[in-house]
């Protein structure tokens, strides 16, 4: 619910009272001693989804844009016309939609104050980097808490769609500086653990399992980043707390983004890559849900004459967007082909050496032991645990398991046999 309190210019109040009783609304009216060329100040309750069509219909007799209007939430309304109200806009569609004028608000106090995202921004980045190089999902997960990036990407999509340029710019610009300034400074701070040796010596960063998590982004990413931006946009319309979606939005931008300054500090660029491209792929998957959804749940600007302006730039941009990940998406297409390129090949190892083997031996188990590289893994190595009754010698299938593996992955693999006695009840 929400209570609506607006100045009524002198020569209006008639026309306002008319369309508060053709709508049914409970109002009070108040008189307006400032000598500002103001009649009244009427005060009435709305359910949240009729504030829009009934301050569209004020509009209609007059009451235009410069008009002082509040929109307050509202606890409780104890009235028989209210409930009858409601009941009435309970039939309508998107029952917590709230106005585009408490949309255009609420998105504008979602960005912060430049030097507050920035600490908090570089903070997080610098937690989020700790995590990482812990190996502690913990940390990680502390990080995504205090990321200031949910506001700038709903800011920069309802200026979109409300043809409002200033805060879809603002909003760009914020989520820009916000990525430059989460990698510049876990460049910086992980330059700076590197060089002091503050965590024991790291070769290879993807032997860390949080940082290998975000260096090859396969297409389950992208449903992650779409799926943040769609509960973005529902807590935005619908007036609730975004504090929680602010973390997921976050889960999808600040470690990949820690990740990239990491493969930066340890001179890794395959590193860089992968995750550059799901902090990229992340990025532009949120502002298009986000952009979607707004579109789809019909906010509008205020004057008609520029939902065009408005249909045209969220159209073009829809599209930019789209293209973008499109393009990006090649990369990830390429990592899900290898993931599952690679699980077949393991699998197939895995039956084939099974199949090789007879009674009275078997097989334990079969681990797969990939390459060091960064993306696109080889099989490299493979040990094969074989059991063997108790008082029997070792069958010596090495050679014979070497080439079954070799011809199950299509390439040369060193294999080891380890034999196990088993006693079988």
């Amino acid at each position: 619910m929400r209570l609506v309190q607006i100045s009524v210019p002198q020569g209006k109040l008639e026309a306002v009272r008319g369309v508060l009783d053709e709508e049914s609304v409970d109002y009070v009216v108040n008189d307006e001693s400032s000598g500002r060329e103001i009649d009244a100040i009427v005060s009435f309750p709305l359910p949240t989804n009729a504030v829009e069509p009934v301050l569209e219909a004020l509009r209609d007799v007059g009451l235009n844009s410069d008009t002082y209007t509040v929109i307050t939430e509202a606890n409780t309304v104890i009235s028989l016309e209210f409930e009858a109200l409601e009941e009435r806009y309970a039939e309508e569609k998107d029952e917590d939609r709230i106005a585009r004028e408490e949309l255009t608000a609420k998105a504008e106090s979602m960005a912060p104050a430049l030097s507050t995202y920035v600490i908090m921004t570089v903070i997080s980045a610098v937690i989020a980097t700790a995590g990482l190089l812990l190996n502690s999902p913990a940390v990680v997960v502390g990080s995504m808490v205090i990321a200031p990036l949910i506001g700038p990407a709903m800011t920069a999509n309802v200026g979109t769609v409300v043809d409002d340029h200033e805060l879809f710019v603002r909003g760009v610009k914020l989520q820009a500086l916000g990525l430059l300034l989460a990698i510049a400074s876990a460049t910086a701070f992980a330059f700076v653990v590197r060089t002091a040796n503050v965590v024991p010596p790291i070769a290879d960063v993807t032997s860390v399992d949080q940082v290998r998590e975000r260096v090859a982004p396969d297409f389950l990413s992208l449903v992650v980043a779409l799926g943040a931006g769609a509960a973005g946009v529902l807590s935005l319309t619908s007036g609730v707390s975004t504090a929680l979606v602010g973390v997921m939005i976050a889960v999808a931008l600040i470690p990949p983004a820690a990740t990239v300054g990491i493969g930066i500090a340890w001179g890794q660029p395959l590193v860089s890559l992968g995750s550059g491209v799901l902090v990229l792929v992340n990025i532009l998957s949120i502002n298009l849900a986000v952009l979607v959804g707004l579109w789809y749940q019909q906010y509008r600007p205020e004057y008609w004459l520029r939902a065009s302006d408005a249909r045209s730039a969220t159209v073009k941009r829809i599209g930019v967007l789209a293209v973008s990940i499109l393009v990006l998406s090649a990369f990830l297409g390429g990592v899900t082909l290898d993931t599952y390129q690679r699980a077949t090949t393991e699998e197939a190892i895995q039956e084939r050496v099974a199949g090789e083997v007879e009674e009275p031996q078997s097989v334990l188990s079969v681990e797969v032991q990939q390459s060091n590289a960064v993306l696109f893994q080889e099989p490299q190595h493979v040990v094969v645990t074989v059991g063997i009754p108790p008082g029997t010698e070792p069958p010596g299938l090495a050679g014979q398991l070497d080439s079954v593996v070799d011809d199950a992955a299509g390439q040369e693999v060193e294999t080891s046999v380890r034999y196990i006695t088993v006693e079988r009840p």
